[in-house]
């Protein structure tokens, strides 16, 4: 009879999706978390809360136990360092990823202090979230079999996994405070690239240049805008899709 394991394959190579609670209560942005969670091998999502309350309840309900949140700072009902108190002192082991808009670096400290091993701030692209979830299995790779380490190496190689270099999630050229400063632009409405320059103090083509990796990721649409005299205009328009 078959087990479905493909042949020549030991049963102890089939990996275990790490099971990931997103816990955020903007419902567009709960959906597209989900749907950047899925698109990375390795992972599944199991569980989608809206509240604090209700992170905690299905840490308690779900079985296999959940191994990793995604939890935004900002709920209706409670802080999500609050959240993260409340699933210790029920006895839920799940590591934490913050997904949050939360800047205040008083949080980010919080954070730390209560073993949150990775904190994403939005607006942000589907390779961050991607780059962020790859070094945390990577992480449970080392770390995840027990047992002791062989000396201070394996120690740094592990907690290693989990911090990338700075601007790793852009492309060549490109800056984080600058592409914060674009996105801040184009979240309050339909512009062109010369708008965003002007607003933003960057040379057009520069800012051309982070318009269109915005758009290669999905993050923003380009419409041609009409009205105006000779060739139209190219405008780009926020939709969202980072979970903001």
């Amino acid at each position: 009879m078959s087990t479905g394991t493909p042949a020549g394959t030991p049963a102890a190579a089939q990996a275990v999706p790490v099971r990931v609670l997103v816990v955020e209560d903007e419902p567009v942005a709960a959906q597209a978390h989900e749907a950047y969670v899925g698109r990375v091998p390795g992972f599944e999502v199991v569980g989608v809360a809206r509240t604090g309350a209700e992170a905690v309840r299905l840490l308690g309900a779900t079985s296999p136990p959940v191994d990793l949140v995604l939890l935004d700072m900002h709920l209706p009902d409670r802080h999500g360092l609050d959240v993260v108190r409340a699933m210790r002192a029920a006895g839920h082991p799940a590591d934490v990823i913050a997904v949050t808009s939360a800047r205040d670096l008083a949080v980010v400290r919080a954070a730390v202090s209560q073993g949150i091993v990775q904190y994403l701030l939005k607006p942000f692209v589907f390779a961050a979230l991607r780059d962020r979830l790859e070094r945390y299995a990577a992480y449970r790779d080392q770390v995840g079999a027990g047992g002791s380490a062989g000396g201070q190496d394996e120690v740094d190689r592990a907690l290693s996994a989990l911090r990338g270099p700075a601007g790793a999630d852009l492309p060549k050229g490109l800056g984080a405070e600058t592409l914060d400063a674009v996105v801040a632009v184009v979240r309050q409405g339909p512009c062109s690239a010369a708008e965003v320059a002007a607003r933003t103090g960057t040379a057009r083509v520069t800012t051309r240049r982070y318009l269109e990796h915005l758009a290669g990721t999905g993050v923003v649409v380009r419409a041609p805008r009409y009205g105006v005299p000779g060739r139209p205009e190219v405008e780009y328009r926020w939709v969202g899709a980072t979970g903001t």
